[in-house]
């Protein structure tokens, strides 16, 4: 089967009906596409055919015919480093399809066009906070505050001490 994948062509010899996810991985060598679900439901596998995200899980080898596959390896972005700059990354399991799905963005998206752009990708692990305001580039996802080394800020008495952690789960912010 030939496509072009991450600007080279690509020739590869499976079966047509085998998951486009478990070739990139298996035949290809390319292992930053990752599984989360194997249905479709979670986008950790997410990669750009013709420039659109998909579900590398859902997607037959025989659909990429002639077609082009970007995978993150292929993928030349900044969002990485501002995923972690704003603490929207952490096991890493979902970061790959963000990143690509975040990829489709034009520039300066809206904060309600990420959640709409990402809303394929579940993260178990941030909260989302710390991905919109990496990817919108605003505070429309405000910052928590958060008391820092030697600092007279002190957290609210009231507050529970999971709405304080910056870029976790519990991230409110």
């Amino acid at each position: 089967m030939r496509f072009v994948l991450n600007g080279r062509r690509a020739d590869v010899d499976a079966a047509p009906l085998k998951r486009l996810l478990d070739v990139l991985r298996e035949d290809c060598g390319l292992a930053g596409t990752r599984e989360g679900c194997g249905e479709g439901e979670c986008g950790a596998c997410t990669v750009l055919l013709d420039g659109a995200p998909v579900n590398s899980c859902l997607v037959p080898l025989a659909h990429v015919r002639g077609r082009k596959v970007t995978t993150i390896e292929g993928l030349r972005s900044r969002v990485p480093e501002a995923l972690a700059r704003e603490g929207g990354t952490q096991c890493g399991i979902c970061t790959p399809g963000v990143v690509m799905a975040a990829s489709a963005l034009g520039p300066k998206p809206s904060a309600a066009s990420v959640r709409e752009a990402l809303s394929g990708n579940l993260c178990r692990c941030t909260g989302y906070a710390g991905i919109v305001r990496a990817l919108a580039g605003t505070q429309a996802a405000p910052r928590p505050r958060v008391r820092a080394a030697g600092s007279t800020m002190a957290p609210k008495r009231n507050a529970p001490a999971r709405t304080r952690r910056r870029g976790h789960t519990w991230d409110r912010g």
